[in-house]
C-alpha cells in the first residue's frame, strides 16, 4: 500500500475515498459506512506534497487545482477527515494531520509583534477589495462569529445583530460613557453601541481601508461627533475609558504579547470599568504553532489562545474574569453562511481575482467550518472588571439589556448593500500569487 493510502486509512474512520492518480489504478481507502468521495490528483507530486505537510500541502494543492474532488466538495472531504478525528475523541489520526516541519511556524509565534509588523499583517487580509467582502458578509460587514439562537431558521443578518446585542449587554452600558473599540473593523460594532445605548465610542484600527469606510459610515449616519475612528495601535493610547470592547482582534496579538495586552487594557480601563473580549480560541491546550495554510495565505502571525493562556495573563494584572462564555458551534454556522454566499458569487470573485484566489478562499472557509464543527476551535467571550463591585452580582442585567438592544437594533434602517462596482479586474493580492 502507498504511503498516502496508509495515511488515508489512518485518518478515515467512517466513509471511503477513491484516489485517482496519474499512472496508477484507482484505489479505494477507508472503512466505508458513510459518504464516498472520489479525489483526483492532477500530477505525481501531489501525494508527496501532502505527505510532507498534510495541512499545508492539501490546501495548496487544492488552491492550485492539483486536487479535484470529483463527486463532492472540498468541504465534504475536510468533514470526512476532521470528523473522523474529533478533538473530543483524541484520535490517533490527529497526529498524522500535524506532520511536517513546524519550526518556522513555532519561531513566528515568538516574533515581536511590533507596530510595523502588526500593521502589515492586518493589511495582508483586511485591505482586500471591498467588493469581495460585500459578496459574502452581512449588510453590516460583521467579519466575526455571529450569535445564533435558531440556526436552522435565522438569517445571517439576524444572527450578527444578535451578536452585537449579546456583546453590548455584557458591557453594562450607560448613556454618555466613553467606549474604546480595539480593532474596530468597518465600524459596525461602534455604531451599534452608540445607537442602542447612547455612548461615545472611539474605534482604533490598523487598516487604512477599514478606517475610511468606518469614518464614512459615521458621517453618513450623522454621528461623527460621538463615534470616532482612528488609525492607531491600542498600545499608543494614554487615556482611560468606561468600557472596552474588542471583537476578533486578540487572535492577532500573539502569545508573546498577552501580558502586554492585558497590562495595557488595565491601564486604559477606569477602576469601575468593564471590558468584553471576544476571540477565537482553542479548546484545551493551545497549539505551539498555527495552522500552516491559514498562517501562510490568510492571517500571517496569528495565534489562537487557550482559555488558560488568557486567564493566566490577565490574572497577573488583577483583571477579574467576571463572566466567561464558550461559543462552541456559532462560528461553524457563521462560516457555513459565508461559504454558501461565496460559492454563489464564484463567477464574480473569479472575475475580480482569478480561479486560484477563489479556491484559496473556499478552502479557508471550509477549513474553518470543520475546525469549529469537530476540531479544537471555539469562541470565547470573557468579561473583565478591575473592581469586584463594578457589576451587579447576578447576570439578570445581561438578559434584560440584550432583549432591549435587539429590539432597538432591529428598528434601525439596515445600511444599503453596495453593488460591486463595474471596474477593471482587481489585481490579485501578492499573498495569493
Amino acid at each position: 500500500m502507498s504511503l498516502i493510502g496508509r495515511m488515508v486509512n489512518k485518518l478515515i474512520t467512517r466513509g471511503s475515498i477513491t484516489l485517482l492518480a496519474p499512472g496508477k489504478p484507482p484505489r479505494t481507502f477507508g472503512p466505508g459506512g458513510g459518504q464516498h468521495l472520489t479525489v483526483r490528483f492532477a500530477d505525481r507530486k501531489v501525494a508527496f506534497d501532502i505527505m510532507r505537510n498534510p495541512r499545508l500541502g492539501l490546501g495548496e494543492a487544492y488552491m492550485d487545482g492539483r486536487v479535484i474532488v470529483e463527486d463532492g466538495t472540498i468541504l465534504d472531504l475536510l468533514r470526512m477527515i476532521v470528523g473522523s478525528n474529533r478533538w473530543e475523541d483524541m484520535g490517533e489520526g490527529r497526529k498524522a494531520l500535524r506532520r511536517g516541519k513546524a519550526t518556522r511556524a513555532v519561531k513566528r509565534l515568538f516574533l515581536a509583534n511590533n507596530l510595523n509588523r502588526a500593521r502589515k499583517n492586518v493589511a495582508h487580509h483586511y485591505d482586500l477589495s471591498d467588493d469581495l467582502y460585500e459578496l459574502f458578509l452581512d449588510e453590516d460587514k460583521q467579519y466575526s462569529c455571529a450569535y445564533w439562537t435558531d440556526p436552522g431558521h435565522e438569517t445571517l443578518e439576524q444572527a450578527q445583530l444578535d451578536k452585537k446585542a449579546h456583546i453590548a449587554a455584557k458591557l453594562a452600558l450607560k448613556p454618555g460613557q466613553r467606549v474604546l473599540d480595539i480593532g474596530c473593523g468597518w465600524g459596525g460594532m461602534a455604531l451599534f453601541l452608540h445607537k442602542v445605548a447612547g455612548v461615545d465610542v472611539l474605534g482604533v484600527t490598523l487598516s487604512e481601508h477599514q478606517l475610511k469606510i468606518a469614518r464614512a459610515r459615521a458621517e453618513a449616519a450623522g454621528v461623527s461627533d460621538h463615534v470616532k475612528f482612528e488609525l492607531r495601535d491600542y498600545r499608543l493610547l494614554q487615556e482611560q475609558f468606561d468600557r472596552i470592547v474588542s471583537v476578533g482582534m486578540f487572535e492577532h496579538v500573539g502569545a508573546k504579547h498577552y501580558d502586554e495586552f492585558f497590562a495595557k487594557c488595565r491601564d486604559l480601563l477606569k477602576p469601575d470599568g468593564v471590558m468584553l473580549l471576544h476571540t477565537i480560541g482553542k479548546l484545551g491546550e493551545a497549539s505551539p504553532a498555527p495552522d500552516p495554510f491559514t498562517d501562510k495565505w490568510i492571517f500571517p502571525g496569528y495565534h489562537l489562545p487557550s482559555l488558560s493562556q488568557m486567564t493566566a495573563a490577565s490574572e497577573k494584572f488583577r483583571l477579574i474574569a467576571s463572566d466567561i462564555e464558550t461559543l462552541r458551534m456559532h462560528y461553524a454556522y457563521t462560516l457555513l453562511h459565508w461559504l454558501e454566499r461565496t460559492e454563489k458569487a464564484r463567477e464574480a470573485i473569479v472575475a475580480m481575482y482569478d480561479e486560484r484566489f477563489f479556491r484559496m478562499w473556499e478552502f479557508y472557509l471550509a477549513g474553518g467550518i470543520v475546525m469549529f464543527e469537530n476540531g479544537a476551535a471555539c469562541n470565547y467571550q470573557v468579561q473583565y472588571i478591575r473592581e469586584r463591585t463594578a457589576l451587579p452580582i447576578t447576570r439578570d442585567y445581561i438578559v434584560e439589556a440584550e432583549a432591549r438592544y435587539r429590539k432597538i437594533g432591529a428598528q434601525s434602517p439596515a445600511p444599503a448593500r453596495r453593488a460591486p462596482a463595474k471596474r477593471r479586474r482587481a489585481e490579485t493580492p501578492e499573498f495569493a500569487k
